[in-house]
This record gives structure tokens, C-alpha cells and sequence, in this order.
């Protein structure tokens, strides 16, 4: 009875070693695999990888002294100004980045939030970015204004009345602008609002 243990005991001692080895083979594909499959996911191996990288179409930075391809060509006897263009001098210090302006045609003109003030403004942006913004801004100027007459129609009357409260005012104005254009073009661009004139009764 012994020897019938002993030739049962065998065959599944063997089977057993069997199935280790089927499955360490398994777990070694399974490991290649996946290591192949991050090679190849890095683009290291299985291409060139260019198939996957995602170009940034946005508005970019334009150095001082670099051609903007979006600016448009300065007109016979013109040189450069507000809005971009022709022959442009750029000083040495400073920021590295050319500013372009846009002004906005008309005034802003709001009651002020709680309180009975009135509040005429004259409104400009800039950018350091390409012409595109620019043109964004020009193609979107109804929106804007709307939005702007909204933000300034929401500030207390004390706010305008101190330099901190004007510069607290512009930055919630830059905001207003780049939400508006994040949500129609995809990307703000505006750095900076300034006031052209800024009349309080």
C-alpha cells in the first residue's frame, strides 16, 4: 500500500513542478509585456513618439525686437503705435517682453455698489503676447464690456476711492477680461488694465 502512495505522490509532486514553471513564464510575459508596452508609451522604443505631443497653438510671448507673425503690416508712411505694426524701438532695460495696447472705443460708465456714486471710466489693456490677443479682444469687445460694467458695477464706492482700491479694482478687471476670452477663444493673454480716465461723482 506504501508503493501505491509513493507512485500517487509522484506524478502530482511532478505536475505541481510543472505548474510553477507554466507560471513563472506567465509572470515573466507578463512583466516584458508591460515593460515593452512603457517603452514603447515613452516613445522609446516603437517610434518616434512626435504621433502623441501636443502642440501649444496659444497666444505666444514676443521678445523685444522679434517679429510678431500675427501683427499686422504697418500701412504706407506708418511707424508701429498702439495696436502693433511697422518699425518698433525698443529700449534696453526693463521687461524682456514687447507690450502691445488695445484702448476700448468708448467709456464705462456705472453706478457703483451700495452706494449712490457714479463711476466714469476710460478703459485700456495690455499683453506681451502675439497679436492674436489683440484681435480677440477687438472681435469680443461687446462681451468684454458687458462683463466689465458688471465687475465695476459690483465694487463698493469706498474701493475707488483710494489708489489700493483702483489697483485692487484693475486686477478683478484683467480677470473679468481673460475669463471672457478663455471662454470664447480658449486663452486669456490680457497682463495689465489701466485706467485712461477715472471720474467719480
Amino acid at each position: 500500500m506504501s508503493e501505491k502512495k509513493d507512485k500517487d505522490a509522484k506524478p502530482k509532486k511532478k505536475g505541481g513542478g510543472m505548474m510553477l514553471k507554466i507560471g513563472a513564464a506567465g509572470a515573466l510575459l507578463a512583466v516584458g509585456g508591460g515593460g515593452a508596452y512603457g517603452l514603447v508609451a515613452a516613445g522609446i522604443i516603437g517610434g518616434s513618439g512626435h504621433e502623441t505631443e501636443h502642440e501649444d497653438k496659444n497666444p505666444k510671448l514676443i521678445k523685444k525686437g522679434e517679429e510678431d507673425p500675427y501683427a499686422p503690416a504697418a500701412k504706407e508712411g506708418e511707424h508701429g503705435g498702439e495696436g502693433g505694426g511697422g518699425h518698433e524701438v525698443d529700449g534696453e532695460g526693463g521687461s524682456e517682453y514687447r507690450t502691445a495696447y488695445f484702448s476700448f472705443t468708448d467709456d464705462f460708465t456705472s453706478n457703483m455698489k451700495d452706494s449712490d456714486m457714479l463711476v466714469q471710466v476710460s478703459i485700456a489693456c495690455s499683453t506681451h503676447r502675439d497679436y492674436r490677443v489683440i484681435l480677440w479682444l477687438q472681435k469680443h469687445e461687446l462681451a468684454i464690456r458687458s462683463a466689465l460694467l458688471t465687475a465695476i458695477a459690483d465694487t463698493p464706492g469706498a474701493d475707488v476711492q483710494s489708489a489700493e482700491g483702483k489697483t485692487h479694482l484693475q486686477k478683478r478687471l484683467v480677470a473679468t477680461i481673460n475669463k471672457v476670452l478663455t471662454d470664447t477663444e480658449g486663452f486669456g493673454g490680457v497682463d495689465a488694465v489701466y485706467f485712461k480716465t477715472f471720474i467719480v461723482q
